[in-house]
């Protein structure tokens, strides 16, 4: 295990601690479970001289849910959010992802706030120091190149792995921040900025695996709202190498409506595949047909051209692409019968 670098910790008690705490050290971050920061800081990843406690901002710990809305704070936890009856009730693509993530220990530890900002992630990248120094280190460190694609020209090629993301996506979630500015709110969607292939240069709304997140400097993630559509039924699943503590190699997340024997609302969200949560474009053409053949087809046609095919796990790209479309027509099949006997 590496030794820690030296940090102090501050408490925070409200936002307006947070903002002030952030201003007094730039290089700061923000804790309330640590379960992706603290391995990051032990790797050598990052290094910062102030972490600020949020777990005890009671702003930060709100949870509500029932058949009209649901909001989460950032730093309600994700066994708060897999057990509360509400989100599972009504939200079940959010209980069921927050379910899924890691082991017991971690989902008592992790947060709402953690897993929508989780780190973009590599087999070059989430390495130890002296590992990384083998291989002259990456472009998402301090490296000249990307390993996964030598030739990107500066584009880091690492992919997002949060759960919650696409589970909310799929609800039409909208994201608060917070920073020096004061508050904003925005589709979540917005909050992912991480775009492999692109001929334009980076900026506040379109970044890479290294610029992944649509954040303002400072900024910081307050909690996540969406309204319930009657009639949605949704849910999660995903494949990873090993049952607990691994990321996803690939994750969906699908909410549908029926109108009798066909679509009348189809809503997909990938995670583990790009540098983004990727909700899926071009679901509405499905609406008006039944989940037949040739809407398989056109899926998985949907799924093929938008899932990224980068090797950037052990597993190969194209496996994962192809996990991906299984993954989503095993799920949409599974709820347009439930959508049946609803």
């Amino acid at each position: 295990m590496d030794v820690l670098p030296n940090f102090s910790v501050t408490h925070a008690a409200s936002i307006d601690d947070i903002v002030r705490a952030r201003a007094a050290a730039p290089d700061s971050r923000l804790i309330a479970g640590g379960t992706d920061l603290m391995v990051n800081i032990r790797r050598g990843i990052v290094a910062p001289s102030v972490l600020i406690d949020v777990s005890q901002v009671a702003e930060l710990r709100t949870i509500r849910a029932d058949a009209d809305a649901i909001e989460l704070g950032a730093a309600v936890t994700l066994a708060e959010v897999a057990a509360h009856p509400g989100v599972q009730q009504h939200f079940a693509s959010v209980a069921e992802a927050a379910g899924s993530i890691a082991g017991p220990t971690h989902r008592n530890m992790g947060t709402v706030g953690g897993n929508l900002c989780l780190d973009t992630r590599c087999i070059f990248y989430n390495q130890s120091e002296w590992w990384r120094g083998a291989i002259n280190h990456c472009l998402k460190t301090t490296g000249a190149i990307c390993h996964v694609a030598p030739k990107s020209r500066g584009v880091c090629f690492a992919t997002f792995s949060g759960d919650l993301a696409p589970a909310l996506l799929v609800h039409g979630a909208e994201v608060e921040v917070g920073g020096p500015a004061g508050r904003r709110i925005f589709p979540l969607e917005r909050l992912y900025i991480g775009h492999a292939r692109q001929d334009r240069p980076f900026s506040e709304t379109l970044g890479d695996g290294k610029s992944y997140l649509g954040l303002r400097p400072r900024e910081f993630v307050i909690a996540v709202r969406a309204g319930r559509t009657p009639g949605l039924i949704s849910g999660y699943d995903k494949i990873r190498i090993r049952r607990s503590i691994e990321y996803p190699v690939a994750g969906v997340a699908v909410a549908l409506r029926r109108d009798g024997p066909a679509f009348a609302d189809l809503r997909i969200a990938f995670t583990g595949t790009n540098p983004r949560p990727v909700l899926l474009a071009g679901t509405e053409t499905l609406r008006g047909r039944s989940f037949d053949e040739e809407s398989r087809d056109r899926l998985e046609a949907l799924v093929r051209d938008q899932v990224m095919s980068m090797k950037t796990t052990f597993t190969p790209g194209h496996y994962r692409r192809r996990v991906a479309s299984v993954l989503a027509r095993r799920s949409v099949a599974r709820l347009f019968e439930r959508g049946e006997s609803d």
